[in-house]
């Protein structure tokens, strides 16, 4: 079972825009991805492209087929929609749509795609390329966590300076006057507790943490995901929920966080400048699921794409207030 998510799909997509960008055939275009550029290389990407995947994304994206006798169709509107893309290159949005990310890897022809291809496709040379791209993305955690936990020792370390400190500057007179009152047993008193008890905590807990790291490794884990009613959940990869026939993949911790919600006809489902931040995919030819973000792109129950929410689409199947119970 292939482990690629779509998030390592994005980051292919960005690699071979990088690439691209410097040597590419259409790097003019690229080098500056203004949305008349992006336009231009839009219509050579697809000038004699034949490809049904391809065609269904620019379709999927403009709202129109390709034609390339009527390339006039390529006006103001259209040029907003590929600001969405602009965005993507530079690295500006968080959460781009699927058609977003289709056609970004159409205009740097990223192969194999879409992602149902390229997750399935993928050869050696360019897997190790993404596990490169991961190892960049987790280094500057691990940097972090390191520095954290150097910083820690430091200060344990001048925890224990301090408490000798302490304890030798009692006063000699005060020294010799205890061992006179204190009985001669006292130097040879076998269970005295020693002058820290800091190691003795800390091999405790090194102790437990290594009993407790040895059961989590010799225990199976959940890694894999799949769609159960309005979220995903964690699941052994060959033991899928019983009765669910959703599928079943590896885990990916960018869809955790992905639900299907209700929407009243008084959400809000816009920031400020009017960038929907609330996702829909088709049910059927009356209904439409919401969702709090695009996932991978598809509804995890039919497939549908996923879109931002327009007011048309709010005001036509959005749930009326007064029904809420």
């Amino acid at each position: 079972m292939s482990n690629i998510t779509f998030e390592d799909y994005k980051n292919a997509i960005k690699a071979k825009y990088e690439k691209e960008k410097e040597e590419g055939d259409y790097s003019n275009n690229l080098s500056s991805p203004t949305t008349a550029n992006l336009r231009k290389l839009c219509i050579k990407r697809f000038a004699s492209n034949t490809d049904k995947d391809d065609l269904i994304t620019f379709e999927s994206f403009f709202d129109f087929p390709f034609d390339k006798d009527k390339r006039n169709l390529f006006g103001g509107d259209e040029l907003n929609k590929l600001e969405s893309v602009k965005r993507f290159f530079k690295g500006k949005t968080e959460n781009p749509a699927d058609e977003t990310i289709q056609l970004a890897a159409i205009l740097v022809d990223l192969r194999p795609r879409p992602f149902n291809k390229f997750r399935k496709q993928i050869d050696e040379e360019d897997l190790e390329l993404i596990n490169e791209l991961r190892i960049t993305n987790n280094s500057g955690k691990e940097v972090a966590s390191n520095n954290l936990n150097v910083q820690e020792e430091i200060e344990g370390l001048n925890d224990s300076k301090t408490d000798d400190v302490v304890e030798d500057s009692q006063p000699l007179q005060s020294k010799e006057a205890e061992s006179v009152k204190m009985p001669i047993s006292t130097f040879v008193n076998i269970s005295e507790k020693p002058k820290s008890k800091k190691l003795r905590y800390l091999a405790i807990t090194a102790i437990l943490a290594g009993l407790g790291l040895i059961i989590y490794l010799a225990l199976p884990h959940k890694e894999c995901m799949q769609w159960s009613g309005d979220h995903y959940e964690l699941v052994y990869c060959d033991e899928p929920i019983k009765g669910n026939l959703n599928e079943v993949f590896p885990k990916d911790n960018y869809l955790l966080s992905f639900r299907k919600i209700k929407v009243y006809d008084t959400t809000n489902c816009f920031r400020p400048n009017k960038e929907a931040f609330i996702w829909y995919a088709r049910k059927s030819s009356t209904e439409v699921d919401f969702f709090n973000g695009n996932g991978n792109g598809r509804s995890p129950e039919n497939g549908a794409t996923i879109k931002p929410v327009t007011n048309y689409i709010l005001g036509r199947y959005a749930e009326k207030s007064n029904s809420k119970k």
